[in-house]
């Protein structure tokens, strides 16, 4: 059985590192240009050129993303951007524009091509198209139920691979394809610019009823507030691998290396857990664990299950119970020593949680005691990315994470 590939969001060099060490097979990123998430850090060349290294070092992949919807102004240096991404051998490139698509088949005419989400991809037909012009993947429509995705699958060439969100932030459009945001605030979301208006408040008035406020409710078909609600499939991971889906894709571009890390590794862990026995395979209630101790919207299964309106949520707000206080540095076998970077405030006598690349689980260790680079005791670590010493009673791997639940404040 051919193993299937987790994708993960890498909006930094940081983000990149993370989500190798925590189980990616590839990350996709974006450049300065051409890119749909213009609010990521996102990558200079030489950034990539370092991002890329790390990556096939350790045999994984790097996608760049350049799935804007270009206007005539947007092709400029086009053209030679794909020429440069091509010198640093990247492993594919993300487009949703048949001109673009054109430009790179003459630019890079070797370079690997993935059509991207915001193409609208709903049907065999289309995956069809897509592939008989050389794309190699075609990226699905967050739209589609698991039953569409096997008839997809059973119609199209198999070598024609398939990728799918299976986890992150959803959009109300289409698609993607929004022009909200250009309307509310002049930001052009297929532009990468989104302001996401979607999130915002809103309330119903009636023209001759100004100042009388209307509830909005739900019927059989669904609900018409804006805000979505986050995808999460990792109860039913089983089902999306073997409804055809080769790459198993998580949103999050904008999101933290903690969150990366995290939510990588519990994909990581399921995929594997799949894999080592398919037919008798169970969802751990770990994996669940882990993905509510990042920041996320309350979850559901979107589209994939058939279920109507389970997408739609009444609030645009974040729960974020947990947060990263430290990045494990180096660990002294000999003494039991950690150093540590801080990311957040914490105390001496916390009660912290350490999750470790390639490690399942977690452990759970109180502060005992605290030094500064001068050795000296100290009672909290405040400042930002201050470098301390820790006790830790089991060896750490370097660029282990350190988090702290919200309710130990």
């Amino acid at each position: 059985m051919n193993k299937c590939e987790l994708l993960s969001p890498a909006g930094s060099l940081e983000k990149l590192k993370a989500a190798i060490l925590y189980g990616a097979d590839a990350v996709y990123i974006g450049g300065e240009e051409f890119s749909l998430r213009n609010a990521a850090e996102n990558f200079t060349l030489e950034e990539m050129k370092e991002g890329i290294s790390f990556a096939h070092a350790r045999g994984k992949k790097v996608y760049v993303t350049a799935n804007i919807i270009p206007h005539n102004s947007d092709l400029a240096g086009f053209r030679e951007y794909v020429k440069e991404l091509d010198k640093l051998n990247i492993d594919a490139i993300i487009i949703s524009d048949p001109g673009a698509f054109s430009i790179v088949k003459e630019a890079a005419p070797d370079m690997e091509i993935h059509i991207s989400t915001q193409a609208n991809n709903v049907n065999y037909e289309t995956v069809r198209f897509w592939h008989k012009m050389g794309a190699k993947r075609v990226v699905l429509a967050r739209e589609l139920t698991l039953d569409e995705i096997r008839e997809i699958r059973d119609k199209t060439p198999p070598e024609c691979e398939l990728e799918a969100f299976v986890h992150g932030a959803m959009c109300i459009s289409y698609s993607g394809r929004c022009l909200l945001s250009n309307y509310m605030a002049g930001r052009d979301a297929n532009k990468g610019e989104c302001a996401h208006p979607c999130r915002w408040k809103y309330a119903l008035v009636e023209e001759k009823r100004p100042g009388q406020y209307f509830p909005i409710y739900e019927n059989e078909r669904g609900t018409f507030i804006l805000n979505s609600k986050d995808l999460c499939m990792i109860n039913h991971i089983d089902k999306v691998i073997e409804a055809g889906i080769y790459s198993l894709k998580i949103e999050g571009r904008v999101k933290s290396a903690y969150y990366v890390a995290t939510v990588t590794k519990a994909y990581r862990e399921a995929i594997d857990a799949y894999y080592e026995n398919p037919k008798n395979f169970v969802a751990d209630p770990a994996w669940m664990e882990e993905l509510l101790k990042v920041s996320h919207r309350e979850y559901s299964t979107g589209f994939y299950l058939g279920e109507r309106g389970s997408q739609v949520y009444g609030t645009s707000s974040y729960i974020r119970d947990y947060d990263i206080v430290g990045v494990v540095l180096d660990y002294d076998e000999k003494t039991k020593i950690a150093t540590i970077e801080q990311r957040n405030r914490f105390f001496k006598g916390d009660e912290v949680e350490i999750i470790q690349p390639g490690v399942k689980g977690y452990y759970k260790q109180i502060i005992r005691e605290m030094k500064n680079e001068n050795d000296e005791d100290i009672d909290s670590a405040p400042h930002p990315q201050m470098i301390l010493k820790i006790p830790v009673d089991i060896p750490l791997i370097k660029d282990s994470i350190i988090r702290k639940g919200k309710i130990n404040e």
